[in-house]
């Protein structure tokens, strides 16, 4: 019988690397499907948690927070583009043009999680991020999260029940509140059968190569 892998991955939709990093992911796991069976669990991370409804200009906000140029934002969006397309997500050329706060967004992740199953909680992951960076649309939308929710075959009337009464709030702010309080304060942040940390966007062979170890640790 082949052992079972829990990754645990922190994450924000916000964050380029994070899609990254779960492309890679992905295809590590594609890699090592006959060696191992995954249980992914996706968790809430936000990076701008206090940003207004309207989002802030993203070149603006990414000069402002890193304290570089324009053209050095825009080279650092460029190489992003071309790491992601290898993983397996093509960002809009454009890049995104707002930064939004996502706590919608990771409310009805929970939902999906828990009503729905891991499976479905990947799906509705990946349409979001998709959402953000390869569709380049509001966030602050609601109807923009309800297509990632019909595109990952999640019900679409139950999505908006959650969002319109603020469901599973307390839930994802007692889950962000546990893995800062592990020492959590950068994503992607990936947890591997709660023994082992991989912090950002690792390349798909470092992902195999820490199955490998836990494989023969146990």
């Amino acid at each position: 019988m082949k052992p079972t892998i829990k990754i645990d991955y922190i994450s924000d939709i916000a964050c380029p690397w994070c899609a990254v990093g779960l492309g890679n992911l992905n295809q590590a796991m594609n890699q090592f499907s006959d060696k191992a069976n995954f249980e992914i669990h996706f968790h809430p991370f936000e990076l701008n948690p206090n940003m207004p409804l309207g989002g802030q200009d993203a070149i603006e906000h990414l000069t402002e927070k890193y304290g570089l140029s324009v053209e050095q934002v825009k080279a650092n969006q460029a190489n992003i583009r071309t790491k992601a397309l290898e993983a397996g997500f093509a960002f809009h050329p454009e890049g995104r043009k707002r930064v939004y706060n996502t706590f919608d967004a990771h409310r009805l992740l929970y939902w999906a999680g828990k009503e729905f199953g891991l499976e479905k909680q990947a799906a509705l992951k990946k349409e979001l991020l998709n959402t953000y960076f390869c569709l380049a649309v509001n966030l602050d939308e609601q109807k923009n999260l309800l297509d990632a929710v019909t595109r990952s075959g999640l019900d679409r009337d139950r999505a908006q029940e959650v969002l319109d009464h603020n469901e599973f709030t307390r839930e994802v702010r007692e889950s962000e509140t546990n893995y800062t309080n592990l020492g959590i304060s950068s994503v992607p942040s990936i947890i591997l059968n709660d023994q082992y940390l991989l912090q950002g966007a690792q390349p798909s062979e470092s992902f195999v190569n820490a199955f490998e170890r836990l494989i023969q640790k146990n």
